[in-house]
């Protein structure tokens, strides 16, 4: 409000909101649904110009240009949210009493001129004031209104006229009997008002059957007996929980907790912001399911056959699952709870379906709680009722969602946690994972124990390294690596376009793919470890088949057999995103191809190194990390304690500088696998002898020439696969996981398992470009 003098204060200019069904009192606060367009334009004005807004009721919602002088609220608005159906949820907070001037409708944002009322405290209001404190003790002993947390402010409010309004907004429902005591100005006639009607209630609640109470004032004859309505109705909607507590089947302590809840319920105004918080709270209990349980039956024959339905592959996978449903079986699924399954692997190679599977085949309800970017421990253990919009956690909600207390819940993306400030949501995750501890798990919502000890959780991620050591212990972790070629062309075949044409209202027999087809649609469209850039493909293709027919007017009934080649690919999707590095490629001296492993599969990493005049300076880019610098480090140590042998001068490091790239920079590469490629590039680029094009390497060396295993091989051997590469060159300890390979993998691919780095030359390296 700007005033520059008493006169402005006393009568000024501010929009009007005209109401019809609201009385907002000064010190109160109200939620109005603002549909009317001049109402929609005041709030606006208001809000555009940070000004206060005067709030007014008349009988029909309507604002004559004219009027007698009518007592409003000037208030502030405190939020406005729109709502889908055109109007406007407008929260308002009550300042002080106005008067209503005059009105003016016809500016475009209705306006009012006001004059502020400043009420007259009085040493009478002050004696009134003690009265209604003590009769509203009273009133809320015997029948729990007002509630507690009123009651408390009352005691603390010394102002007169603050009291009687915060009072009232409390007890007075009526718009008719509210509009009257806002009109008086005096506080000490609302606090006498509202003496007289306690007196009244407490004489109706200390004999219902007696006759009336006669007023304490002629103005009350006409006024409403106070909260009857409201505590028959709280008294009844107790009754109604207090039956569901009775058959929900918690446990002592829950029951216990909830019948206190209940009682504090019914001696509250159903209306009060604590009541509707209390209820929430009592609902939410009641409906966690306590005592349904869904019976679990274990077929492993049925079981078998759905996963053979539903996922291609995979069957070292399937024969674990197979295992732990046989213990569960023997168990009566008591045993193995110990056991949280945790399916690691790329995007798109089956994780979430693998888990629904388990649970059709054990006939349990399933659930998923998606974990990605949650960083708030709150999200998991819940937020405690203090704060404001307090909810239970997301398991919690998962079990109330499931309406059982033993489904199969899926923590999906449990490699997405992240951790700030509110916590960290992997250390509240220990406790709902540890079979010892979820017995009792606590949410700090419902503040009492949950028994989660029935619950088949199963967890995925694309890697376990971000996972804390406390966490990844908890977890089996079932890896799931990427599909081979032809592994990718089944699944295609069997499930992807089915499920496509049927999507895209296409028959089966509408599109046939060509083998070559296949081939050109996975290594030239697609690359990926798992399958779906594969299906978003097939279903780029649906499109444009339906498309052909809609446009040359055919019907599914004349749609014939369609016959998809390479060419039709390429004429209907563009040409392929992907080139194959081929064997036809030419060997290059200082390029070796390398190996690494993201969360979304094997990947080729080149390596390029350059050697030119300087002082022996070694330059590593290609964003490398530490770990695989050190590699680089260790790579030309071992090059130079070894040059004379490998006809390289031995003073090559005081003349030349070597730089080493991996080209892509701009994607992060760590890691110590890339320590052969690196050898043998330093070396073809020192001895100007080419390096085969056909062939990649992967091993960590040491300073002695020995190569070490690394991990992932399968995936890396995938990569190479789809490379279109020959030859793999891979440490010998890891020729244990050969038969890991897939067949038709093994049967393309030669692989040449080495001890030491000498061998690994011996295959990579040819001859100098200049010998016979």
């Amino acid at each position: 409000m700007a005033a520059s003098s008493r006169a402005d204060l006393y009568a000024s200019r501010y929009p009007v909101l005209v109401l019809r069904n609201v009385v907002l009192l000064p010190g109160h606060a109200a939620t109005i649904a603002v549909a009317s367009p001049e109402g929609q334009r005041a709030v606006d004005f208001a809000r555009r110009q940070e000004a206060a807004l005067a709030v007014v009721v008349y009988a029909d919602g309507r604002a004559p240009n004219m009027l007698t002088p009518q007592v409003g609220t000037l208030a502030r608005i405190a939020e406005v949210v729109p709502q889908p159906d055109q109007r406007w949820q407008v929260r308002v907070e009550g300042l002080r009493r106005v008067r209503v001037l005059a009105l003016d409708v016809t500016s475009p944002a209705p306006q009012a001129r006001i004059e502020l009322l400043f009420p007259p405290v009085t040493p009478q209001a002050h004696t009134m004031a003690q009265r209604v404190r003590t009769l509203a003790g009273e009133l809320h002993r015997a029948v729990g209104i007002p509630d507690a947390e009123t009651l408390r402010v009352l005691d603390a409010t010394e102002d007169p006229d603050r009291l009687a309004d915060l009072l009232a907004g409390q007890l007075v429902r009526d718009v008719s009997y509210r509009q009257r005591l806002l009109e008086l100005v005096e506080p000490h006639e609302r606090l006498e008002h509202l003496a007289a009607l306690i007196e009244r209630e407490l004489a109706r609640v200390a004999a219902p059957s007696a006759p009336a109470v006669p007023a304490a004032s002629t103005r009350l004859s006409a006024e409403p007996v106070i909260a009857a309505d409201e505590t028959s109705e709280a008294r009844e909607e107790a009754e109604r929980l207090r039956q569901r507590l009775a058959t929900c089947g918690a446990p002592p302590a829950v029951v216990e907790r909830v019948e206190q809840e209940i009682e504090r319920l019914s001696r509250m105004s159903p209306a009060s912001a604590e009541a509707t918080v209390t209820r929430t709270y009592i609902e939410t209990v009641l409906s966690v399911p306590w005592l349904t349980e869904t019976p679990e039956t274990v077929d492993l024959a049925r079981a078998r056959a759905i996963l053979e339905r539903d996922h291609y592959g995979l069957e070292r996978v399937k024969e674990r699952l197979l295992e732990e449903l046989a213990v569960r079986a023997l168990t009566n699924g008591r045993a193995s709870r110990s056991t949280v399954l945790c399916f690691v692997g790329p995007p798109g190679v089956g994780k979430t379906s693998l888990a629904r599977s388990i649970a059709e085949a054990l006939g349990r309800r399933f659930v998923t709680v998606s974990l990605g970017g949650v960083r708030d421990e709150a999200e998991i253990r819940g937020h405690r009722r203090t704060y404001l919009g307090a909810y239970p956690g997301r398991i919690v909600e998962a079990l109330r969602r499931a309406g059982t207390r033993n489904p199969v819940i899926l923590l999906d993306e449990l490699d997405k946690l992240a951790t700030d400030y509110r916590g960290d949501p992997a250390a509240a995750l220990l406790e709902v994972l540890d079979p010892v501890q979820n017995k009792q798990f606590v949410d700090h919502y419902l503040d009492v124990p949950v028994d989660l000890s029935g619950v088949l959780f199963i967890a995925t991620a694309n890697s376990l390294a971000p996972l804390p050591r406390p966490l990844r212990d908890r977890l089996e972790a079932i890896v799931l690596e990427g599909y081979s070629e032809e592994e990718k062309r089944e699944i295609g075949k069997r499930y992807l376009l089915p499920r496509q044409l049927a999507a895209h209202g296409l028959p089966e027999t509408a599109v046939e793919l060509t083998d070559s087809a296949w081939q050109e649609l996975i290594t030239g469209y697609t690359r990926e470890a798992g399958v779906r850039e594969l299906e978003r493909q097939l279903a780029a293709l649906c499109r444009k088949m339906a498309r052909e027919v809609v446009e040359r007017g055919g019907t599914l009934g004349t749609l014939s057999r369609r016959r998809v080649t390479p060419a039709t690919l390429r004429r209907l999707l563009g040409p392929p995103p992907y080139r194959e590095m081929t064997a036809t490629s030419e060997p290059q001296v200082g390029l070796a191809l390398g190996l690494g492993a993201t969360p979304v599969g094997g990947m080729l990493v080149p390596v390029e190194v350059l050697v030119m005049p300087g002082r022996g300076e070694l330059l590593v880019t290609g964003q490398a990390g530490e770990v695989l610098q050190e590699s680089a480090r260790a790579a030309l140590s071992w090059v130079r304690a070894h040059a004379a042998r490998l006809g390289i001068s031995a003073d090559f490091v005081e003349r030349m500088d070597i730089h080493v790239h991996l080209p892509e920079g701009a994607l992060p590469k760590e890691g110590p696998s890339a320590g052969l490629a690196l050898v043998v590039a330093l070396v073809s680029a020192l001895s100007a002898r080419p390096v085969r094009s056909d062939l990649a390497l992967t091993g960590e060396i040491t300073l002695r020439g020995r190569v070490l295993p690394v991990g992932d091989l399968r995936q890396k051997a995938l990569a190479v696969q789809r490379a279109g590469l020959r030859e793999l060159v891979a440490p010998a300890a890891n020729q244990v996981e050969a038969s890991r390979l897939p067949a038709s993998l093994a049967r393309r691919l030669t692989v040449h398992w080495v001890e030491t780095i000498e061998q690994a030359l011996e295959l990579a390296l040819l001859p100098h470009r200049n010998d016979a």
